[in-house]
């Protein structure tokens, strides 16, 4: 294990924190000191933690309503002004419902709008198939100028949103909902593009994770360590532009890659480092994530479960595809 990472990651009283309460506290600790921050939301100002932005610094929030298109559009302009925009929604309305103003009002004129997008994957749990977004990586990684971001928990969180109010160009950032451990530490290094090692055991396979989903990938491991089975573990938080380096360095080490998300298996993270490495050095690959459904209500770890994101299925994962890079 790294030596940046939390020391308690492994203990069942481990610290859980929902990641978008990193957001929060980096727009707030961004507000005091960036006079061209500007928050936007679209009637979700608790749930995606800019209430507290809201109260500290009225006269840069715009409370929106339930107009996401009009939302990024409004963003478009304030960036064009010289502001700092930051739009807060769920991600099935932003990106999902706004892509159109996405695509054409902010990255075709390249501009520095800042888009989160909370509330993804199933571990929504009870909201449903409708407020679980699972295409949000997808949509965003397509479009030209765009940097898409997946943090792994409340630390890597905040950094994230401290290095968007610096980086030019539209910049998407994806959040869940529910508390998750905290597996890094406030000195633990976070840059944009450049992905993680967190835990190397060996070189039997690499599993490349993002987002709440890395804590399943180091569970998982470190149990598989105990059956001989020895992985490295990568923190691969930027979908776009993706760590190149490390991906390849990981398929020349170990020969085999499974890669971790809670978004659809297709067109997301996964198809990101499958499309590095075809064109570069093809190894055996296998993709943990969501198999081409929508979600439905349920307790997070249920849902994870039912939809094949658990440790279990990392575990089987990893054989597998040990499996068929050494078939005898």
């Amino acid at each position: 294990m790294t030596k940046f990472l939390n020391p308690k990651i492994f203990d069942k009283d481990v610290e859980q924190v929902p990641t978008r309460n990193g957001y929060g506290d980096g727009l707030l600790e961004l507000g005091a000191r960036v006079g061209e921050i500007v928050v936007l939301t679209g009637d979700l100002k608790e749930s995606t933690r800019v209430e507290e932005f809201a109260k500290r610094f009225p006269e840069r929030f715009i409370e929106c309503g339930v107009a996401e298109q009009n939302m990024m559009g409004i963003a478009a302009g304030l960036a064009s002004a010289g502001k700092i925009p930051f739009v807060s929604s769920y991600a099935v309305f932003s990106p999902g419902r706004s892509w159109d103003q996405l695509r054409v009002s902010v990255c075709y004129s390249n501009l520095n709008v800042n888009i989160v997008g909370a509330h993804t994957g199933v571990s929504v749990g009870p909201d449903g198939a409708t407020h679980q977004a699972l295409e949000d990586i997808a949509i965003t990684r397509v479009l030209p100028n765009m940097t898409v971001v997946v943090p792994c928990d409340y630390w890597e969180t905040k950094k994230a949103t401290l290095a968007a109010a610096s980086r030019l160009g539209p910049y998407y950032s994806r959040f869940t909902r529910e508390k998750t451990p905290v597996m890094t530490t406030e000195e633990t290094p976070f840059e944009i593009g450049k992905a993680a090692v967190f835990a190397d055991y060996g070189d039997d396979a690499a599993i490349l994770a993002c987002g709440p989903l890395v804590y399943q990938s180091l569970v998982a491991a470190k149990e598989l360590e105990k059956e001989g089975i020895k992985v490295r573990v990568i923190n691969n938080h930027t979908i776009k532009p993706m760590d190149v380096t490390t991906v390849m360095k990981a398929a020349r080490d170990c020969g085999a890659i499974v890669t971790v998300e809670e978004h659809q298996v297709m067109g997301g993270m996964g198809s990101a480092v499958a499309e590095i490495l075809v064109k570069n050095y093809p190894v055996p690959m296998e993709f943990i994530g969501m198999p081409d459904a929508f979600g439905e209500s349920g307790q997070p770890e249920e849902l994870l479960e039912k939809y094949g994101m658990s440790v279990r299925e990392i575990k089987e994962a990893v054989r597998n595809v040990i499996l068929r890079k050494r078939p005898s």
